[in-house]
């Protein structure tokens, strides 16, 4: 057979083959096949970009227009935490930024592309069913950006980060009129965009609302985490250290006590490696002495030695590898031989699911901190605000709040030989007497939000459902050393 031209088949001795004339329904069926055959090959080729690029845009929305949110885990300085507690203060914000301008809010979107390279997804560390379901009443969440404002049918966002710190006025009279114009706004940084204080009471109970109830994790962390808790209460009364000599934690600090030449190079070069991390020349020794950095391991074991706990307390380590591996623990392990970790507790198969997922693995730290008897962070980044701030909810439990700057001198007058133990003992214990996570007013600095405390660290609005303020921040109402 050939082909002519027009398309139409001949046979080799160019006899024409019989030509069967179209009927209009036939050319109508034809068209209807091809067109299911190609809007078919379309919706799979959607299907294939969402498993390559998932959830393209997380927005906000206000029924018609959409404001944009997308949860960054690495702001341009971003501060020493773990990756999962962030995220808890940046939805807050958010959905009371939705509430408050009456938009609705898309389930945000992680970055995959921060330090920690974590592939997790909102749904992966929260149960977004209930997280959408139990603030319904409150503000309107979906699931995805509508089809009609995404990129492929020609709608573009407008890209911006908020103001630092801002209160509502900013979002209503800066933000709110760009949806006239733009309808769409993508929050591409919300890390602290929301006042500690001078919020409506309302804004405030919806934040204390989605940290609390709204904010679950999913039920394989949950289990988990459960799991966890059950195996160190079993055991009898434990403390959970938040011990954060990180990797990432003492490179971006640039605090490098205890740490070889060697080591000290390769933190400053991954520090530089990383542009939104680089600073001037950091003094480590300098960094120490104003209380900015975490307490190494070896300085941590004396503390809590200080504090009165003896050889037999149950000590569970939150925090992710300890820089310098096992051997930085010896002190630790030596002082308090039940110190254990979750890859101790667990079975190698029950934490393969949440291997390379740091904000998964964090959840799990997060839930073990909040259930323990007595929380100590020896850094007061994210992780030990947002700690701090459920453990007051819960009635107060005992957060022991190191004051770094005080306890760095004590340390090194003990260890030059200027102090002896007991009088080392003494002063440490005096200087955290009212630093046990009792009730008090949250620190306001007027322009200062940064020196403030952090809302979520010290919820006062989401304490007072059964007493007044006055009767919770009474003097009889403490917690002692003991």
């Amino acid at each position: 057979m050939e082909v002519r031209s027009d398309g139409i088949p001949v046979r080799c001795d160019k006899i024409p083959a019989p030509v069967i004339p179209r009927t209009r329904l036939q050319v109508w069926f034809i068209r209807v096949c091809s067109s299911i055959l190609v809007w078919t090959c379309l919706v799979q080729l959607v299907a294939v970009g969402e498993l390559w690029h998932p959830h393209l845009f997380s927005n906000v929305t206000n029924r018609m227009k959409l404001l944009p949110l997308r949860v960054e885990e690495a702001a341009p300085s971003p501060p020493p935490l773990l990756p999962a507690t962030k995220l808890a203060f940046q939805i807050c914000d958010m959905v009371a930024v939705a509430r408050l301008l009456n938009l609705t809010l898309v389930v945000p979107e992680l970055d995959k592309k921060s330090f920690w390279a974590d592939p997790s997804n909102f749904e992966d560390i929260f149960d977004v069913k209930h997280f959408i379901d139990s603030l319904r009443d409150e503000v309107r969440i979906v699931r995805r950006l509508p089809k009609r404002f995404n990129r492929k049918h020609g709608h573009k966002p407008l890209e911006m980060p908020p103001v630092s710190w801002s209160n509502e006025n900013f979002y209503m009279q800066q933000i709110l009129p760009l949806f006239q114009k733009h309808r769409v706004l993508h929050f591409n940084k919300t890390d602290a965009r929301l006042a500690n204080n001078g919020l409506p009471l309302y804004l405030q109970k919806l934040r204390c609302r989605v940290n609390f109830q709204a904010l679950r994790f999913t039920p394989q962390i949950e289990t988990l985490g459960h799991k966890l808790v059950r195996i160190l209460q079993e055991k009898g009364p434990f403390v959970a250290l938040h011990l954060r000599y990180e990797m990432d934690m003492l490179s971006f600090s640039g605090c490098t006590r205890g740490c070889t030449e060697v080591e000290a190079d390769e933190l400053k070069r991954m520090r530089y490696a990383y542009i939104w991390w680089r600073d001037k020349e950091i003094d480590s020794e300098l960094r120490r002495s104003q209380g900015l950095c975490p307490l190494t391991p070896e300085e941590a074991t004396l503390v809590l030695q200080a504090l009165g706990f003896d050889k037999n307390t149950q000590i569970y380590i939150a925090a992710g590898e300890i820089y310098g591996s096992e051997w930085r623990l010896a002190a630790l392990r030596a002082a308090f031989p039940r110190t254990v970790r979750k890859e101790m507790l667990l079975a190698p198969e029950e934490l393969q699911q949440f291997q390379n997922h740091s904000s998964q693995m964090a959840a799990l730290d997060f839930m073990v901190s909040v259930a323990s008897n007595t929380f100590i962070p020896t850094y007061d980044g994210n992780m030990a605000k947002v700690v701090e701030g459920h453990r007051r909810y819960l009635g107060f439990k005992r957060t022991i709040l190191l004051d770094r700057k005080k306890l760095v001198g004590l340390l090194d007058l003990h260890q030059n030989g200027s102090l002896s133990w007991d009088e080392f003992a003494v002063a440490v214990q005096v200087a955290h007497q009212k630093r046990m996570g009792q009730p008090s007013r949250r620190i306001v600095v007027p322009d200062k939000p940064k020196e403030e405390d952090y809302f979520y660290a010290n919820p006062e609005e989401c304490l007072c459902e059964g007493t007044t303020r006055d009767d919770l921040f009474s003097s009889g109402n403490s917690t002692k050393l003991g």
